[in-house]
């Protein structure tokens, strides 16, 4: 690649380039999953709602597949932090319940 060419990125939330994506592609991975997990792209905040059509383009435009026969990521519920404070008040809450029955 040249070292003056930009590199393009795919995955905007784990920074995963399109030459990542084509290597990995090189090197076996031929549907989203695999490509999720050779490369992290995907396992960012958006969970692969921004790339992933990208990715399935590359991944068509590399193995002749076409697009629509191209499974889409495995599908994860979000993950949000949660304070302790709202844990406990959670478990106070349960707790008060049960002592109004």
């Amino acid at each position: 690649m040249d070292k003056n060419k930009e590199k393009k990125i795919v995955c905007r939330c784990e920074e995963i380039t399109e030459e990542e994506i084509i290597e990995a592609i090189d090197n076996g991975a031929d549907n989203l999953d695999a490509i999720k997990r050779t490369t992290r792209a995907g396992m960012g905040l958006c969970g692969g709602r921004t790339c992933s059509r990208i990715i399935a383009r590359i991944i068509s435009q590399k193995t002749g597949k076409p697009v629509s026969e191209i499974v889409s990521f495995t599908s994860r519920p979000p993950v949000r932090p949660v304070s302790i404070k709202l844990l406990g008040e959670y478990k106070q809450l349960k707790k008060n319940k049960k002592s109004h029955k």
